[in-house]
C-alpha cells in the first residue's frame, strides 16, 4: 500500500499547522467579519460601504527574502513582510485595509514554521486594523525543493473615489519629493543579496539588517495627513527602486530629480554596494536605499515634512519625450 504521506504530503501535519495558528487568526477579528478562518471561503460585511467608495486589492509575495529567511529560521518576519508590502501597495491609492488572505506553498510542510509566519502576518494584521480573514496552505513534493518556502498574500481596501492618488492634474514642476525612511531592502532585490553573501562571515547586525522586516507606511503617512502634508502622490519603492517607481505616479511631462546626498544611505545598502561593485544607476534601481516611499507634496509644505521625519530627496521637473524620467544628481558615498 502506498499512501498520500508516502508521496510527500502530511495531511495530519496540514491539521496541526491550522490548529497552531487558530488563535493568531482569531486575533484580527474585527466586527466586519461574519466568518473568518477554518471554512472554504471567509465572510466580511459590506454594509458600510456606501456611496462614493471603491474597494482596492493588490497580491504580492515576499520572493527569495523567504529563503534568506529560512537560513536564520527567521519565519515570522516573513509574515510581517508580506502584509506591510500589501499595505503599501495600496496605500499608495489612497485605501485603508480591510482583510487579507494569505498563501503558503512548501515541498514538505512543518507546522512550526507556518505558524511562526502566520503569527507575523496576524501582528502585522491587528497593527493595521485588518482582518486575516482566511489562507491556504500548500504541501506540493516535487514542485518545491525540499526545503523551500513560498509565501504570498491578497489584500482587499476600501479607499473614496474623491480623495484617490496621484492627483495627476494637481503636480506642478517644483513640487517636491520627499522620502519615507525603510526598514531595510524590504522584499527586493534579495536574488543579487543571496549571491554577494555567499562565501561570506555576516555579522548579526548584518544578518538584522538583511532580514528587517518590511515597514508600514500607513502610520507615518496618517501622521503627515493629520499634520497638514497632503501628499499630491505616493510611490511605494518596490522593486525597481525609485528610478522605476516614481514614474508609476507621474502624469505625462513630468519627472523627478532626485539629490543623492539629501539622505543617509544606511546598511546594509553600503555595504552591499561595496561588495558587487555596481554604479549608482544598478543600485538605485536593484534596491530602495533607504528610501521605501517617496511622497510628492506642495513646495510650502517641505519644512513641515522634514520635522515629521520625511526629508527632501528631490524636485519635480518637466521632461520632454525621450527623457529619463527620474535622474539622480550628486553624490551618496
Amino acid at each position: 500500500m502506498i499512501t498520500y504521506r508516502d508521496s510527500g504530503v502530511d495531511i495530519d501535519a496540514g491539521n496541526r499547522a491550522v490548529a497552531l495558528l487558530a488563535s493568531s487568526v482569531a486575533s484580527t477579528r474585527t466586527d466586519q467579519v461574519l466568518v473568518g478562518g477554518g471554512g472554504f471561503g471567509g465572510l466580511y460585511a459590506a454594509d458600510g460601504l456606501g456611496p462614493g467608495k471603491v474597494l482596492v486589492a493588490s497580491t504580492d509575495g515576499v520572493g527569495t527574502k523567504a529563503e534568506l529567511a529560512g537560513r536564520y529560521e527567521r519565519w515570522h518576519g516573513v509574515g510581517l513582510d508580506l502584509v506591510n508590502h500589501c499595505i503599501n501597495d495600496i496605500l499608495v491609492v489612497g485605501a485603508e485595509p480591510m482583510f487579507f488572505l494569505d498563501y503558503i506553498a512548501t515541498s514538505q510542510l512543518v507546522a512550526e514554521v507556518v505558524a511562526a509566519i502566520v503569527g507575523g502576518v496576524a501582528e502585522a494584521c491587528r497593527e493595521a486594523g485588518c482582518a486575516l480573514l482566511g489562507g491556504e496552505t500548500a504541501e506540493m513534493p516535487g514542485v518545491y525543493m525540499p526545503g523551500a518556502i513560498d509565501v504570498a498574500g491578497t489584500i482587499v481596501g476600501m479607499a473614496y473615489r474623491d480623495r484617490l492618488w496621484p492627483r495627476l492634474d494637481e503636480m506642478r514642476e517644483g513640487d517636491l519629493v520627499v522620502g519615507l525612511a525603510s526598514s531595510g531592502p524590504h522584499t527586493n532585490g534579495y536574488s543579487l543579496i543571496r549571491r554577494l553573501i555567499e562565501g561570506r562571515e555576516l555579522s548579526r547586525a548584518m544578518v538584522d539588517g538583511l532580514l528587517a522586516p518590511h515597514r508600514s507606511y500607513l502610520p507615518l503617512v496618517r501622521s503627515l495627513q493629520a499634520e497638514g502634508v497632503e501628499p499630491k502622490a505616493l510611490a511605494h519603492v518596490t522593486g525597481g527602486g525609485l528610478i522605476d517607481n516614481i514614474p508609476r505616479v507621474l502624469p505625462s511631462g513630468l519627472g523627478v530629480t532626485v539629490e543623492l546626498g539629501a539622505w543617509q544611505v544606511p546598511e546594509p545598502f553600503v555595504t552591499l554596494v561595496g561588495w558587487s561593485g555596481i554604479d549608482d544607476a544598478e543600485a538605485f534601481r536593484t534596491w530602495n536605499m533607504g528610501i521605501g516611499m517617496a511622497a510628492i507634496i506642495d513646495p510650502c509644505l517641505g519644512q513641515r515634512a522634514a520635522e515629521l521625519g520625511c526629508p527632501r530627496i528631490g524636485t519635480v521637473a518637466s521632461v520632454v519625450d525621450g527623457e529619463e524620467r527620474v535622474v539622480l544628481t550628486g553624490s551618496w558615498r
